[in-house]
């Protein structure tokens, strides 16, 4: 059965950095695009950066651009989300996400792309 945990969210001070990381089990992530989202309360869920099964990124949006860094660890059925430099607008639930694109197509970094979903984990900045 697929399956998506997430961990690492917390409570941070503006500044500080958190490891977010998302365990896959029930399938072999090497043929799965990976995702990570976030959601504000009262906002669309928002694609962060997603990496197709072949390493292509779609890149980040400008609001965390310079400061998140998503990776993927096949061997461990694992992804992660790297958060530097966090600012209050960080704040929302965070998503992972695994998809069956084609192998090595890039597709948009968005909701409907994504068929798996973990539960999602809470990420609050503020001092």
């Amino acid at each position: 059965q697929l399956r998506l945990v997430e961990s690492g969210g917390g409570l941070v001070q503006p500044g500080e950095s958190l490891r977010l990381s998302c365990v896959v089990s029930g399938i072999t992530l090497d043929d799965y695009a990976i995702g990570w989202f976030r959601q504000a309360p009262g906002k669309e869920r928002e694609g962060i950066s997603c990496i197709s099964s072949g390493g292509d990124s779609t890149g980040y949006p400008d609001s965390v651009k310079g400061r998140f860094t998503v990776s993927r660890d096949n061997a461990k059925n694992t992804m992660y989300l790297q958060m530097n430099s966090l600012k209050p607008e960080d704040t929302g639930t965070y998503f992972c996400a695994a998809g069956t694109w084609a192998r090595g197509k890039l597709h948009p970094c968005v909701r409907p792309s994504f068929g798996a979903w973990g539960q999602g984990t809470q990420v609050t900045v503020s001092s």
